[in-house]
């Protein structure tokens, strides 16, 4: 019952009375749901004036929709994860998803990214998956993490193209320094040559970030995870219906990779050389110091040595 309540609040307190009213329970009842609300995670502020979501809460009410993307939108205090979220919903026979629906969640006890590895989710953090409905071509789904690494660059710099931030080949996020600022996963379901539809997972920390990482708030002072939301699925939509083309000379002009001497995690052994290009693909290529070079479709990238002063001259101090 306390997903009942969930969609009445707002960041304007209410009083226990007036939610009560709307739900058809008395003022008792009304709190004990709201404790169970915290008690899943949820950024529920309870006090004599009434029961008011945290501002800048990312639920539906609460982030500015401009398309598709995102007027299907769940939100949860805590879940499994996201991705398994927007999978379950895609699959209820009496109200499936559509294309663009968005979970959200304040914290995932399962979160996970690339290859495996666990999600981080804590205050300050902004988590979401993003349905992608209609068919891919598998040359289509290569280039759907580089388009939403874009997007989220563009979200992230909005009003402020200045900002040391740049993307790593191929889905992350990092400060000029090289601290992670957000990651993205994209998990799909192929049939054939194409996926019947996929998952895109996006967690970016907005206010807080685990040691060691970096957060948006060091150079965009009370940006809100609800703004955020916002700009990042306006710059989704539009970043994956760009043509190939588009979206691979956007992200080379955001890339912190390009140039760079890196060493390449691959299933085939570490691949160590500059990173030149990319190909037609969205496949990076490296060339190493014989002469060779490497195209690289897939594999964790570990960039060398020092960035360059542009780029490393970030606003703020770390966490």
């Amino acid at each position: 019952m306390p997903h009942r309540l969930l969609p009445l609040l707002s960041a304007q307190p209410q009083s226990g009375e007036a939610l009560g009213a709307r739900l058809g329970v008395n003022r008792v009842t009304v709190s004990a749901l709201a404790h169970r609300l915290q008690e899943d995670g949820v950024p529920l502020r309870i006090s004599r004036a009434g029961y008011a979501l945290d501002p800048g809460t990312p639920v539906r009410a609460l982030v500015r929709v401009r398309g598709d993307f995102g007027r299907a939108m769940r939100y949860a205090g805590t879940v499994v994860s996201t991705q398994d979220e927007a999978r379950a919903w895609a699959d209820d026979p009496h109200a499936p998803a559509p294309h663009g629906a968005v979970c959200v969640a304040e914290r995932q006890t399962g979160g996970r990214g690339r290859r495996g590895r666990a999600w981080d989710t804590r205050s300050g953090v902004l988590v979401f998956s993003v349905l992608l409905r209609r068919e891919l071509s598998l040359a289509e789904l290569a280039l759907a993490p580089l388009a939403a690494g874009v997007a989220l660059h563009a979200a992230a710099t909005r009003g402020a193209p200045e900002l040391a931030l740049g993307l790593k080949w191929p889905n992350d996020l990092l400060s000029g320094d090289g601290r992670k600022v957000a990651g993205i996963l994209l998990e799909a379901e192929l049939r054939g040559e194409a996926a019947r539809r996929a998952v895109l997972g996006i967690g970016v920390n907005v206010s807080a970030a685990p040691p060691g990482a970096a957060h948006l708030g060091e150079w965009r002072p009370g940006l809100t995870r609800a703004e955020l939301l916002g700009d990042v699925l306006a710059a989704l939509e539009h970043g994956l219906a760009q043509p190939p083309g588009a979206v691979l000379d956007a992200w080379r002009a955001a890339s912190l990779t390009l140039g760079r001497a890196v060493t390449v995690a691959t299933p085939r052994g570490p691949v160590t050389g500059v990173a030149e290009d990319l190909d037609a693909s969205g496949s990076l290529l490296v060339r190493s110091a014989p002469g060779i070079l490497h195209t690289v479709s897939a594999g964790d990238v570990q960039l060398v040595g020092a960035l360059t002063p542009s780029l490393s001259s970030s606003q703020g101090a770390p966490p």
